[in-house]
């Protein structure tokens, strides 16, 4: 069974439908103190060479382009290729992250490290993970660190688990963004959980602090994001699923249209469920009986 009917099957009935959107007109996507029109945030990682990575990013229609400061070079090795050649901060909004990083100090450097080599750059991707084998956040140190950063004044966009208490204590927080994982970092394995996030999709609309909740990791293919997109999630994080396509730039532009399909079809509020046929013609002024 496809990614795709696994979660629109009548068990999961209900998740499409979490408010009226008769109603709703598109906003821009704000985070932090930014303005955003795209609501698919891409990573720069896995891809072959500079020139695909430009290639996918800029056919995903993507402005938040999240980086691996500790793996990636973006001025740190001057003798070295720079991934800012082919995203360039004035056009794209650089997203260093702490991917790699398995405690709160590590993270919390890293971030140090980003606001320095990017000029003051305080919006940042926070992720603090557990263990090698799972990829899955510890949510211990990553409270604690987001804590530390927007004391320090970084703007936090925070991956975390699908944990609605723990996602709806990071928004109170003050962290500008939650993110949590539609299921393992790399997994492709789509929204495992989509219980869950509708969850934390309604703690959020009734949070004195509605923060965008953005799915993070997990997605495999166009399917999976247009599910993120329909339950009312404010945008989709990927990387490995564009990275890691046979064909990375034609996987780009289906990701950026499932994106926007998603969102439209959320807008324009699905038809409800019913148990029976419905005819779809008139059942009234026939021409002949």
């Amino acid at each position: 069974m496809s990614q795709l009917n696994t979660h629109l099957s009548s068990a999961d009935s209900d998740l499409i439908q979490l408010s009226d959107s008769s109603s709703k007109s598109d906003q821009p996507l704000i985070i932090g103190s930014r303005q955003f029109n795209s609501r698919l945030l891409v990573g720069t990682g896995k891809y072959k060479d500079l020139a695909e990575t430009g290639a996918a990013i800029e056919t995903s229609g993507a402005e938040i382009v999240t980086v691996a400061i500790r793996r990636v070079n973006i001025g740190q090795n001057p003798d070295q290729p720079n991934l800012l050649s082919v995203i360039p901060p004035e056009k794209y909004t650089i997203l260093p992250n702490t991917a790699g990083c398995f405690d709160a100090d590590s993270a919390i450097r890293t971030c140090m490290l980003a606001r320095e080599l990017l000029d003051g750059h305080n919006l940042v991707k926070l992720e603090v993970l557990g263990d090698q084998k799972t990829l899955y956040p510890n949510v211990v140190h990553t409270l604690k660190a987001a804590r530390t950063l927007i004391d320090d004044g970084f703007e936090v966009m925070v991956y975390t688990s699908d944990d609605p208490i723990i996602a709806q204590e990071l928004a109170d927080m003050g962290c500008v963004a939650v993110m949590p994982l539609g299921s393992l970092i790399g997994s492709g394995l789509g929204l495992t959980n989509p219980h869950n996030i509708r969850l934390i999709l309604e703690n959020a609309a009734q949070s004195k602090n509605q923060v965008p909740i953005i799915v993070d990791a997990g997605v495999g293919t166009a399917s999976d994001a247009a599910i993120a997109m329909e339950l009312g999630c404010a945008g989709v994080l990927m990387n490995t699923a564009i990275a890691a396509a046979q064909q990375p730039v034609l996987m780009a532009s289906a990701m950026k249209k499932a994106v926007e399909a998603g969102r439209e079809a959320y807008l324009a509020g699905r038809m409800a469920r019913k148990p029976y046929a419905a005819a779809s013609s008139p059942e009234t002024g026939y021409f002949f009986k």
